[in-house]
């Protein structure tokens, strides 16, 4: 009898867990969690409603919203797409609704139903909670930190985003990229910014002096920035903001377009409105809490009209909404969905198998690889995914 051991319940585990136990009936399968709860994560993702996939429709290029492992995952969205995911819940009980972002979600909008999906797929499935490992022997013997041991025919890693590393492995012939944060929102100290806390807008970001850019929905709370436009800039230059401190100048363009149309749009908002007050008239969109501190900050006067504005002033405006400066101060996670580049290096595996090429026997899955995703569903589906076909290797070894 075949003996498994996935290490790590979380999203990839569980999903590996479960297809391993339908595949190979006959196996031995535990599965191990250093934590009290399986899928914790999970539970929590999505603002507990667990945006569990996306449909990829608008993704032009794996490499917008996979910045670190984008060769990997063409090979395992081939074994297991995201149209397969849908199937799988679906066909587990779980009806899904497709956003107009086109961000999946359970109907019942709730993530506590995709956990119990999960933990009924993986009947039959030793599962052990509070089971923390502190190191993994050739051979594939299995410390605990209780001082329980045991030896396994197959181990699956997937114990997720390791901000120390993995001691565990300490010892063993593999390449691994040192992990950094990758998902979080941006702390700002500027008073004026912060008083606007709630407003969103759609904007495109950039980091002065490279080419990190996204665009998007943009948050301003009480910290500084936040949403999905800064979620996206910090996944892709999550280990160039780790380099500088995340200490950096971040520039909004406000209007999401490029200058020269900006610069139409406000000389034809000059044109027809000569004799009203610049702060009375703002472009179309614009919320005037927004458009009110932009002026402030660009130096115009309240009682000042359109009329009286002239080139300079249609320049500064200009430059006010399309290069809007700010200074980072620090980063500030992301709820409970936090998330790290780095971990086990890609050369290390077999892209098509996800088994160690050093050690036979030997997988790995989800973000304990040198792989994530922006916001929106992809970390999860890499989950799947990359679940999917380590369990699919191993029953077919």
């Amino acid at each position: 009898m075949m003996h498994v051991a996935v290490i790590g319940a979380g999203a990839a585990g569980c999903f590996c867990a479960a297809h391993l136990r339908r595949r190979m009936p006959d196996a031995l399968i535990d599965v191990y969690e250093a934590g009290p709860k399986a899928l914790a994560k999970v539970a929590v993702t999505g603002g507990g409603r667990c945006n569990l996939t996306n449909s990829f429709a608008r993704v032009r290029s794996l490499s917008d919203v996979y910045p670190r492992g984008e060769r990997l995952m063409k090979r395992v969205l081939k074994a297991f797409s995201p149209e397969d995911t849908w199937r799988w819940f679906e066909d587990e009980g779980v009806p899904l609704l497709l956003q107009e972002d086109q961000c999946v979600f359970p109907l019942s909008q709730d993530a506590m139903q995709i956990v119990h999906t999960l933990l009924h797929a993986m009947e039959g499935v030793n599962l052990h909670l509070n089971a923390k490992f502190i190191r993994l022997e050739e051979g594939f013997r299995l410390i605990l930190k209780d001082g329980k041991q045991f030896s396994a025919d197959r181990v699956v890693i997937t114990t997720g985003g390791a901000p120390k590393g993995l001691p565990m492995l300490d010892g063993w012939d593999l390449e691994m990229v040192p992990p950094v944060p990758s998902l979080f929102t941006f702390t700002v100290r500027d008073s004026a910014l912060r008083s606007l806390m709630g407003l969103v807008a759609d904007a495109s970001v950039s980091l002065a002096g490279t080419r990190f850019r996204a665009s998007g929905p943009l948050l301003i709370t009480d910290w500084g920035l936040s949403g999905p436009a800064i979620l996206t800039l910090s996944s892709h230059a999550a280990r160039y903001l780790a380099e500088v401190g995340y200490t950096a100048r971040l520039s909004i363009n406000w209007r999401n377009a490029p200058e020269d149309s900006v610069r139409k749009e406000i000389a034809a908002i000059a044109a027809a409105n000569p004799r009203k007050f610049v702060a009375s008239v703002h472009p179309d969109g614009m919320q005037s809490r927004l458009w009110e501190m932009l002026l402030n900050k660009a130096g115009f006067r309240r009682e000042m009209r359109w009329g009286e504005m002239g080139n300079r002033g249609l320049n500064r405006l200009v430059s006010a909404l399309t290069q809007d400066g700010y200074t980072l101060s620090g980063k500030f996670p992301f709820r409970e969905e936090f998330v790290t580049c780095g971990g086990v290096s890609l050369t290390n595996i077999n892209l098509s198998t996800l088994e160690c090429k050093h050690y036979p026997g030997l997988y790995f899955a989800g973000e304990v690889l040198d792989v994530d995703a922006v916001t929106g569903g992809f970390n999860l589906q890499a989950a799947w995914s990359m679940g999917y076909v380590a369990a699919q290797s191993i029953a077919g070894s």
